[in-house]
Order: structure tokens, then sequence, then C-alpha cells
């Protein structure tokens, strides 16, 4: 049989490895920097935890694991038949599955608060940096496995920690000298622009509708957000709010939508706390910006590679998150709100490649390759080998000496920058070889000397 892997999966050669581990590291220094603690959470969740928090569509993309043994012949009452299958997949889900894999991190997260609300002190901020899974269809920059990179601080409604999570972004991106477009919103907003067409009614179907308008543009949004009930005036007016680029401007259209006043008050406290910083990055106002998933309810944002400075790359969003009030209410804690990001680590990851923004050296493997040429030396070099990883030296000996044509290939192939050459005339002298394989130059040298050496390259 072919060996293969499920589609949207991938495999990661060593060089990959290290680069995604860069991207990890970074990250992850930058949440610990700002205070916030590490957990991690099961692969699979119960889908009663899952089902109802990313809205209708993303219900759709949680992959279901059936249940395990022969569950279906321990009770003949859940066997299927063909009335269960007449009924439709909804009725016929609970019986075969009980289990999901975590679509996001950040219901699980909110799920994790309740049931260690006990254990951990509000606020309460955390970081996770874990795989997560949706049965999406696998294009460039989506994936059905990927990791997600989240910071979340749960047990404060202080607009201080909106402004903490931009920093971060920004702070993170600088590290990784990727140049990024910070874009923010509130779904009080959008809220509001559906109060001041008095579609209130049709809030989620109008967000899920502008929540599509990069994909399939202002006429088509018009047409979805008909086809779920909302007037073509309405409709067309929503559209024509959406080039508002000021919250002075909006504030004039929010006149009678009060829910949209208190969104632009609270963007407006957002800015009190960043404008007290340091920023790298590019933040921008977008009230097209939607964020399809249906538990946010303050702020959200989204982050974008810069296009001014990348034009020919073709990346959706590289981070997104927001403010979710009521998430935990659906676990039986009341009046616990959150705020949180994400970032996209597979498209950083994919920018970073294709735009070559990875620094030098990232890849490196070996810090020195020992060769050996008979037995004896062979010998000799496996103890200095020791000697080396004592003093935190990345080293290895190839496994035989063998002919140096075939261990120098081999120190190619690992893209080793030093070789040290190990023969009955260094055993005698003390004095050692190094081959620099990126300069070609050899030079003799003490052990303390190459350890020196090595450790300032």
């Amino acid at each position: 049989m072919k060996p293969s892997i499920p589609k949207g999966t991938r495999d990661f050669l060593p060089a990959q490895v290290y680069k995604r581990n860069f991207i990890f590291d970074t990250i992850r220094s930058v949440f610990r920097k700002y205070g916030y603690q590490p957990i991690e959470t099961p692969t699979m969740e119960n889908l009663s935890t899952l089902t109802g928090k990313y809205g209708e569509e993303g219900d759709k993309l949680l992959f279901k694991i059936l249940n395990s043994g022969e569950f279906l012949m321990k009770n003949k009452k859940e066997k299927i038949n063909q009335e269960d299958i007449d009924k439709g997949e909804k009725h016929i889900l609970p019986i075969v599955s009980e289990k999901g894999l975590r679509y996001d991190l950040t219901v699980p997260f909110a799920r994790f608060v309740v049931m260690n609300q006990n254990e951990i002190a509000l606020p309460f901020k955390r970081f996770q940096i874990q795989p997560v899974w949706r049965a999406d269809r696998p294009q460039k920059g989506r994936y059905r496995e990927f990791y997600q990179c989240d910071v979340d601080v749960v047990g404060s409604n202080s607009l201080m920690y909106e402004a903490e999570l931009v920093k971060i972004y920004d702070e993170v991106f600088h590290k990784l000298n990727l140049k990024s477009v910070i874009k923010i919103n509130n779904r009080k907003i959008l809220f509001g622009l559906a109060e001041a067409n008095g579609i209130q009614d049709h809030f989620m179907s109008m967000t899920m509708a502008i929540d599509k308008l990069d994909k399939i543009g202002a006429e088509k949004v018009v047409i979805e957000m008909t086809s779920r009930g909302i007037n073509e005036k309405a409709a067309k007016n929503v559209l024509s709010l959406l080039i508002i680029d000021n919250l002075t401007d909006l504030e004039k259209e929010f006149a009678h939508a009060p829910t949209g006043l208190k969104g632009i008050e609270e963007l407006r406290e957002f800015h009190n706390y960043l404008d007290l910083c340091t920023v790298y990055n590019k933040v921008k106002f977008d009230i097209s910006l939607a964020r399809g998933l249906s538990y946010y309810t303050g702020c959200i944002f989204e982050v974008e590679a810069d296009i001014e400075v990348y034009p020919n790359l073709k990346m959706g969003s590289i981070g997104g998150g927001g403010r979710y009030d009521d998430l935990t209410s659906n676990f039986g804690l009341q009046g616990v709100s959150g705020v949180g990001v994400s970032f996209g680590a597979e498209r950083i990851y994919d920018v970073m490649e294709e735009e070559q923004l990875f620094p030098q050296g990232v890849e490196k493997d070996l810090d020195v390759l020992l060769i050996a040429f008979d037995d004896a030396t062979h010998k000799f070099a496996f103890k200095q080998l020791q000697l080396l990883r004592s003093m935190d030296v990345v080293a290895d000996l190839y496994p035989e000496p063998t002919k140096m044509k075939k261990q120098m290939k081999y120190a190619n192939a690992r893209n080793v920058p030093y070789v040290l050459l190990i023969g009955s005339k260094e055993m005698e002298t003390g004095e050692y070889t190094l081959k620099n394989m990126i300069t070609g130059e050899q030079s003799l040298h003490t052990f303390d000397e190459i350890v020196e050496k090595i450790a300032t390259a």
C-alpha cells in the first residue's frame, strides 16, 4: 500500500521543525514576559462542550469521533436502523458520537475555567500552544490540522487587556521581523449597524454575510443578506456604512443605536491605553471586521501581513480574537468576562518562508561533527564527543571510521558549520584540525580553543 497522510495534514522535516520552534519560542517568550501562565487541555472534548459555540457554519466543521468499542452491539436499542437514517444526521449523531476534536482553544479554555475555578486566581492570564482540527476544505494557508497559539485573560472587564493583547501581537511580529496590520472593531459597533437599520433580529445573519465581504464582494453580500430575510434597502444601507473609517463619522450615524455608541466608547477607551505604548506595526479600525465566531461580544481583532510591504503575498489572516462576555455561562459560571487572541502559527510560518524572513542559522542542527580515520581514533573521538557535550556543545560523531568522502557528504547533508578531524597525529599532539564547512578554511586548535571558537560562532 502506498503510504499517505490525510488531506489537510503535513509531515515536517527537521529544518522545518527548527523554524516552527523558532516561531513558537518567540511567541512563548512574549506571552511569559506579559505574565501569562501555560495550560494544556485534552485533544478531544465532549461534543456538548463544542457544539453551539462557533455558529452554524463553524459547527459543520467539527471533527466528530466515533464512539469506541462495539457500542452498537452492547445495547440493541442503540442500533441504527433505516428509520434512524431517514431522520438525518442530527438524529444519528448522538447515537454514534459523543466526542469531537477541539475546533479551537478558546471554548475548551472556558470549560477549563469553570471546572478549575477554585484552583485559579482571577483575573487569570493563560497561554496555550496546541494543535486544533477543522473539517475545512484544504487550500493554501488553510489546513485541517494546525497549531494555535492562544493568550487569554478571564475575570476582568478592563479594556487595558485589549490594549495589552494588541501590544503582544505587535511585539511578537516585531521580533519575527514580520510587518503586519492589526485590524480592530467591536461587535457592539456591528450590532449598531443592525440597530441603525432596524434589523436587530437579523444580527447574526448580517455579521455572517459581512464576514464574507473580502471573499465574495459587496454585491453578493447584499444577496446573502436578503436571502437570510434582511430587506434589500437595509442590506444596501449597511454596506454603505462599511466605508466609514473613523469613530467620529460613525458616531453621527449611530444617533439611534445605543449599543453601537457603547462600542465606540469601548474603542476609545482601548485607544486611551494603547496610545501610551510604542507600537511598531499598523493598528487600523475596520468596521467591516466581523469575526464569524458567535461568542464574541466586544472588541475583536484580526491580523494580516502588511501587503504594502509584501505586495505579492496572498495569505489570509495570521491572527485573530476578541472579547467574550458570556462564554463561561455556557458551562454554568455567570459573570466572568474574557478576552483573548490567537496566533495562526501555520500561516505565520508560510509567510516567513515565502518572504524569507527566518534569521540565518535558525535551522542549524549540529555545532560540530567529529570525523575519525580508524578504530583507535574513533574510540578517542567518542571520548572527546562526551567532553564536548558536557560543555553544552551540540556535537555528534559519524558512527564508523569509513571513507572521508562519505563522512563529509553526511556533514554537508546535516548542514554542519564545523567538522573536527581526528587522526593519530591529533591524538599525539593534542591539536585538532577544525574545518569551517562554509568557508572551507582548515586550522589547528587545542580542544579548549575549539570549544571557545564554536561557542562564539
